[in-house]
């Protein structure tokens, strides 16, 4: 049997979680949700799973204008009819519960490339790749 480090996913864990992520990305694509809060406002980035497959956890971000504050309830509230679509769509023994979270990862790119774009950090970077001319000579 292998076994995985903690905090590293198996195999199938990435496997469900993938499927997961198709469904409920083929869900919001569709608008087949009720809440029209949710209309074509959300796309899903990862589904991660637990070890169980019991609780997967849906990394999203809002759409253009459409606001997490709007949007991060109303996925909560459609939890469960989101849930039942995803299972008539992925083959599971358990269906698991769903969980949503705003994925972050993008604004924390963008900020981390506006501070590589400022005017200092561009002059310190440029330094750096002087020196190291230099030292080639």
């Amino acid at each position: 049997m292998i076994t995985h480090r903690k905090g590293t996913p198996g195999q199938r864990q990435l496997r469900v979680g993938e499927l997961i992520r198709h469904a409920l990305a083929d869900i919001f694509a569709r608008g087949e949700v009720d809440d029209p809060t949710l209309d074509g406002a959300v796309t899903v980035l990862e589904v991660s799973m637990t070890p169980d497959l019991k609780h997967a956890t849906a990394f999203v971000v809002p759409f253009g204008t459409h606001k997490a504050d709007k949007v991060m309830p109303a996925l909560e509230r459609s939890r469960k009819r989101l849930r039942s679509e995803v299972g008539r769509r992925v083959d599971l023994k358990f269906m698991p519960d769903l969980h949503f979270r705003r994925d972050t990862s993008l604004d924390y790119a963008a900020k981390v490339d506006e501070i590589l774009h400022r005017p200092e950090v561009a002059r310190d970077l440029d330094k750096d790749e002087d020196d190291e001319g230099d030292d080639k000579n």
